[in-house]
């Protein structure tokens, strides 16, 4: 074994095999031009030497790595989590590999991160946008060649393949549930509204309680859809006056939602019977918390295994290729969370 602290070079493989680094980058290209004896040669030194192949190098020298990029809103999210194991997943059987990218709903670090995946001359992107800060990015994206996806969002324009839930829908159901079970004052809780997702699902509730007689629906916008957020804004809720108080929840995902159930828990609130919560996404947690949560189930993983699809179509024959608009329907999960209101 040798003892350089450097990563042998295929010079250095050729030097130790006896042979020259036409045969060497044979041996690894094209194996089965080499006779057995020699290629067993080879083999043998670069397990001596330790060398691994530089696979970045080989594919920038061919004009595109293997790599898929994966932008994403929050990779604390298990949502996300789930969609980039079924990008992932697909991505394997292509020869390809998934490089996750975070975001953080920053518009200027996700700029950041499709710059750095240009530049390491990505096959394509997938990317679930902030908002519409970056729409000019993707496009000359895509019309230098780096082929975009857009995953858990439409694509109004068409000027993309998109994967999406109809999240005005998925909002209304969850409007409509909590109106048949009573409730007349209703908060939705999500943000930034800049979130094209966000303000989708505060549509759909918005469009429930307009069709309906006497129920009210108050907003309140968070800078960021997480446990911690929810948890402030069940603070804020719970401090409410109990006449004015609403008496359900629509929280624009469940990790918000998980940090409200915590709050009304500590603030003594008893959840259904105090307040009623729905959350979004229906992740693994929602089922198994101290008070099962009603959810809207998107399936994560059918999102990031279409988008890699629609993809890989794009990638393999770009000429003449037609954007498709692929949209799931959400289901409405009820569970302990979201029971009939106390009428006062």
């Amino acid at each position: 074994m040798t003892t350089s602290s450097s990563t042998p070079s295929i010079k250095e493989v050729a030097r130790h095999a006896g042979v020259s680094v036409g045969t060497v980058s044979n041996v690894l290209n094209r194996p089965w031009i080499v006779t057995p004896p020699l290629r067993e040669r080879v083999q043998q030194s670069i397990e001596a030497l330790g060398f691994v192949r530089n696979e970045a190098a080989r594919h920038l020298r061919a004009g595109r790595s293997r790599t898929i990029g994966l932008v994403v809103l929050d990779v604390s999210n298990p949502f996300f989590t789930d969609l980039a194991q079924g990008a992932e997943e697909l991505a394997a059987d292509h020869d390809t590999v998934v490089m996750l990218c975070n975001s953080r709903t920053d518009p200027v670090r996700e700029r950041h991160h499709l710059d750095q995946l240009e530049q390491q001359r990505v096959l394509g992107i997938l990317i679930t946008p902030v908002g519409t800060h970056n729409n000019k990015l993707l496009s000359s994206l895509a019309a230098r060649g780096t082929p975009v996806v857009l995953v858990d969002r439409a694509a109004p324009e068409g000027d993309h393949c998109a994967v999406s839930i109809d999240d005005r829908l998925g909002g209304r159901r969850v409007g409509e549930h909590l109106i048949e079970r009573g409730h007349r004052r209703i908060i939705f809780i999500g943000g930034p509204l800049s979130i094209q997702q966000v303000s989708d699902r505060h549509e759909g509730i918005t469009s429930a309680v307009a069709a309906a007689k006497g129920v009210s629906l108050k907003t309140l916008e968070l800078p960021s859809m997480s446990a911690e957020q929810g948890r402030t804004a069940g603070v804020t809720v719970a401090d409410m006056p109990p006449s004015s108080r609403p008496t359900a929840a629509f929280c624009a995902n469940d990790m918000v939602a998980l940090g409200f159930l915590q709050a009304m828990a500590a603030r003594g609130l008893a959840v259904p019977g105090d307040m009623a919560i729905v959350g979004y996404d229906d992740i693994e947690f929602a089922a198994t918390a101290a008070v099962p949560l009603s959810s809207v189930r998107q399936p994560p993983d059918l999102l990031g295994r279409t988008a890699m699809e629609l993809l890989q179509v794009e990638v393999e024959a770009p000429e003449g290729h037609r954007h498709r608009q692929v949209t799931f329907q959400p289901e409405l999960v009820i569970r302990d969370s979201s029971a009939e209101a106390r009428h006062d």
